[in-house]
């Protein structure tokens, strides 16, 4: 289909799609945006910035069909599911094939799907969900592309959960050694090479792409924050009791990580296909530090 046909992108209120869908729209690329909820603050703002939203919900899938009507392509993160014994890695994988079914109906051959970065040295994808998911686009989209991105930079900007990642209280807390190498990626990124596949499908049609911009360690990551922001900020290993408390998933990561399973994204590969790859201090003076302040500040007493 021709460029001026919009590109549907779901999960476009989170923070991979919501990237990708203000790159598109800012390269002048129309948008048609995948919402639950077109009245949310994020919505809004999308709608103002030029998308066109079009309600619709994976575990529906007859909301599908109407969003992708005419659209040149797909970029979407479908969204992860939880059952009471944790992740549900079926419903996951049902709900992205919903939307890939729906698209071949729609006669759409286009799809950028984003996954997570994978461990294995032969890159094979060990989460289920993500894995049926990619086996199921590459089964039936002529012209595929998987995008597998490490931990975000936009990470340090959330608030700690169940004590790890985050920033609460000056510390940083994570499962990875201080001093070894940690692949960190921005999602404005992430929607960068997303509009490149759009924009170049003969170049990306096919591939799966492990992304990622930087490599610092735990401990020169919180040092590059606290000389960007002005503000201390320490980093914590879990120690491996800390992590099983947490549950088995992150028990399992720890001890992956520890015995050597870990992302390999080619960074210096990756910066030839986008030269504008941000590192960790790129992204701190573009954008972070700025928010990271805000956040690590402590709210005047008139706003508490």
């Amino acid at each position: 289909m021709p460029a001026s046909n919009p590109i549907l992108v779901t999960g476009a209120t989170g923070i991979q799609g919501g990237a990708t869908a203000r790159h598109l729209l800012a390269a002048g690329r129309p948008v048609r945006a995948l919402v639950r909820d077109t009245t949310t603050p994020a919505a809004a703002a999308l709608a103002a910035r030029g998308a066109v939203l079009v309600r619709g919900d994976f575990d529906d899938p007859a909301t599908l069909p109407a969003a992708l009507d005419g659209v040149a392509g797909v970029f979407t993160v479908p969204p992860v599911a939880f059952g009471p014994a944790g992740p549900d890695h079926e419903r996951e994988a049902v709900r992205g094939r919903a939307l890939i079914d729906a698209a071949v109906a729609a006669g759409v051959d286009r799809i950028v799907l984003s996954t997570v970065a994978t461990t294995t040295p032969d890159g094979t994808q060990r989460a289920r969900g993500k894995a049926l998911l990619e086996a199921y686009l590459h089964e039936h989209i002529a012209r595929p592309t998987v995008l597998r991105p490490v931990r975000f930079l936009s990470n340090y900007r959330g608030v700690s959960v169940a004590g790890i990642d985050g920033i609460t209280g000056g510390v940083h807390r994570h499962l990875f050694p201080p001093d070894e190498p940690m692949q960190v990626i921005a999602p404005e990124d992430i929607a960068e090479f997303a509009a490149s596949a759009f924009a170049d499908p003969s170049r990306y049609s096919g591939r799966t792409l492990e992304l990622a911009g930087d490599a610092p360690t735990p401990a020169e990551a919180v040092a590059a924050i606290s000389e960007a922001t002005g503000i201390p900020v320490r980093y914590e290993q879990l120690t491996d009791a800390e992590a099983t408390a947490l549950g088995p998933m992150i028990a399992d990561a720890r001890r992956n990580w520890h015995a050597g399973h870990r992302w390999h994204a080619d960074i210096e590969a990756l910066r030839v296909i986008h030269p504008g790859l941000r590192t960790l201090k790129s992204w701190l003076t573009e954008t972070g530090a700025a928010t990271l302040r805000t956040h690590l500040l402590p709210a005047p007493a008139e706003q508490r």
